[in-house]
């Protein structure tokens, strides 16, 4: 009588083979397989063995150059490590877990290199049991992408009792924002303790006021300063700005919603993640930088590089602006249809000035004159001397003068054009 088998035979072909080419097709059949050759025969098994194979699928499905655990410590081998991640992150699509991971060490290299005062807010990943805790005290879920993210950093530390230390946090949101007269606001990304904890408040006023709600909303982001606020829809994986209406529900959407994909099995992809993405694009291509705020600096969202910046030299002065959208700005409560922008200009002489061929040491502003469109429609003209009380002297070299003002229009886009008049020094 013939004995049972005792293990899944080996393909004769794989047998034969050695070396490079077995480690090929092992490393090409994927991690799952590779474990199943292992159990074929000694030969396969010594071959699955090989670190070397183990350090392509790191690589290849968890973006891994060395041998770490989830939390950057060393393990001894590649296999080690492949084993360690896919037990603390087996319940989520690999592609997804690089795609984070990726996100993650993306955003703290460039923190920790142009703004390492921030890096020391950003907390350690929460736990899969901090995770189910949150949905539990929410009453929902959270999308998979946003549960991915805070598995890798649990968002920034919340305030203290200690009002100085908060004073010197509260420029270093991750997410930034932008000064303007009295209007101060910087975005911080939520710690899950925070964003139950603000959900709750927030749903408390709606209902109080009245308001229904809808969807399952959390509140993933907030400023320190003037309130402004990032709600994520955990049901459809929508996020949300906050508008100076948010006491009566009304957001506006961050992302288009064709490309969000909540469910996709392969990856999906929700708001936040996706908001966070072009953030660090924007960060790391130079279109939002670090600038000085009083005694810290914060990231700035006011656009620095084209096509979102306009930057134009007449006669050797250079004058560079940009806007922001600032939905929460109180100036549109109670007023449908108001929208109000925020503008910065960077005034500078990079060389020389220069006019008739003449050359100056300095020149010193006089007079702007401002043409304001709601579409095609001109809202503003307006001429004016100096720039929000000053009169600044620009000498060649120095750092650029920066102002920042605000309009109001009544529609979604327009635009701002005009002059600055300078007199020359000597």
């Amino acid at each position: 009588m013939a004995s049972p088998p005792t293990g899944p035979a080996a393909p004769a072909g794989l047998e034969s083979m050695e070396g490079l080419a077995l480690d090929t097709i092992i490393a090409k059949a994927g991690a799952r397989p590779a474990a199943a050759l292992a159990c074929a025969s000694t030969h396969l098994r010594a071959a699955v063995a090989e670190d070397a194979v183990w350090r392509s699928f790191c690589s290849r499905d968890l973006g891994l150059d060395a041998p770490l655990d989830p939390e950057d410590r060393p393990l001894p081998s590649f296999k080690d490590a492949y084993k360690v991640w896919s037990e603390s992150f087996g319940m989520y699509p690999l592609p997804l877990v690089k795609r984070v991971k990726l996100f993650w060490s993306s955003l703290k290299s460039w923190i920790s290199e142009n703004f390492p005062e921030a890096l020391r807010t950003l907390s350690k990943g929460a736990s899969e049991a901090q995770i189910r805790s949150a949905e539990d005290d929410l009453g929902f879920k959270l999308p998979m992408p946003t549960k991915l993210l805070y598995r890798f950093c649990n968002g920034q530390l919340p305030f203290s009792k200690n009002h100085f230390e908060n004073i010197r946090m509260a420029p270093l949101g991750i997410i930034g924002g932008y000064v303007f007269y009295d209007h101060n606001v910087n975005v911080h990304l939520s710690s899950l303790e925070q964003m139950v904890e603000e959900t709750k408040e927030f749903k408390f006023k709606l209902e109080d006021e009245g308001v229904p709600i809808g969807a399952n909303l959390a509140l993933v982001a907030s400023s320190w300063y003037h309130p402004k606020t990032f709600l994520l829809n955990c049901s459809s994986g929508e996020l949300y700005v906050g508008t100076a209406n948010l006491s009566a529900g009304e957001m506006m959407p961050c992302v288009p919603k064709s490309l969000v994909k909540p469910t996709n099995s392969d990856m999906p992809q929700d708001g936040l993640l996706l908001w966070l993405e072009e953030h660090l694009r924007r960060l790391q291509n130079g279109m939002i930088k670090i600038r000085p705020l009083k005694t810290s600096r914060y990231i700035c969202l006011y656009p620095e590089a084209s096509p979102l910046c306009s930057s134009a030299v007449t006669n050797g002065v250079k004058v560079r602006a940009s806007a922001v959208f600032a939905p929460e700005h109180p100036h549109g409560v109670g007023r449908v249809g108001i929208y109000l922008y925020s503008y910065s200009i960077r005034l500078s002489v990079p060389e020389a000035c220069m006019l008739g061929g003449v050359y100056f040491s300095s020149c010193q502003l006089h007079s702007r004159h401002w043409i304001i469109r709601c579409g095609d429609r001109v809202v503003s003209d307006v001429h004016g001397e100096g720039v929000i009380g000053e009169y600044p002297l620009l000498l060649p070299g120095q750092d650029e003068f920066v102002y920042e003002s605000c309009t109001p229009l009544n529609g979604s886009s327009g635009s701002v054009e005009g002059s600055f008049t300078f007199l020359p020094g000597r």
